[in-house]
């Protein structure tokens, strides 16, 4: 099974922390990213979606235009980030340079008030995006997913340990590409591509 990472493109309000519990939709920005990501593409036979709309919305669209089943996956979510959601990274550096600053250097132990614990993440993906394919008899999935998402998955696939995972660069509307081969399990074919 060959499985694409798709990264939704630029939201409304440009770069900021999202995580899940603010979710502005794609900027039209960010939907002409998508559909640069996805020309000339074929060969998927299924489409799985995180549920918030910067994925789900392209996704539908999507697998509706090329005639594809869809599921949506709840714990293929963003990670939260807790007080830092709606906030943009210029504002927390003048705001809170020591916390952004700590978070940085230990993202593991140094986490935003209220968000998402590492290690509860990366089981909460590994588990959804196991339970997502299971059911699925296809040989090429596309996921439609976030940042966090696909730092996670990469990270379980090569073992990657959690203070790691923000080292990994995932730009908008990037692709990366996993596949499950029969005997060593997933392997990593690309990250990051644009």
């Amino acid at each position: 099974m060959i499985v694409d990472l798709l990264r939704h493109g630029e939201p409304e309000g440009g770069q900021r922390y999202r995580g899940h519990g603010c979710d502005d939709p794609l900027s039209p920005r960010g939907w002409a990213q998508m559909e640069q990501a996805v020309k000339g593409e074929a060969g998927w036979q299924y489409v799985v979606s995180s549920p918030m709309q910067r994925c789900r919305a392209f996704a539908e669209r999507f697998a509706a235009g090329q005639d594809l089943p869809l599921s949506l996956a709840q714990d293929l979510r963003e990670v939260g980030f807790g007080d830092w959601e709606g906030r943009t990274r210029v504002e927390l550096q003048r705001d809170r340079p020591e916390e952004y600053r700590a978070f940085y250097a230990d993202p593991v132990h140094a986490r935003p008030a209220g968000a998402e614990p590492l290690a509860d993440f990366r089981r909460r993906v590994e588990t959804g995006f196991e339970a997502a394919l299971r059911p699925l008899e296809a040989e090429r999935v596309l996921l439609v997913v976030h940042a966090g998402v696909i730092r996670a998955l990469v990270g379980w696939v090569m073992g990657v340990p959690d203070a790691r995972l923000f080292q990994l660069e995932c730009d908008y509307a990037s692709r990366t590409r996993l596949h499950r081969h029969p005997t060593r399990g997933w392997r990593l074919i690309h990250a990051n591509r644009v």
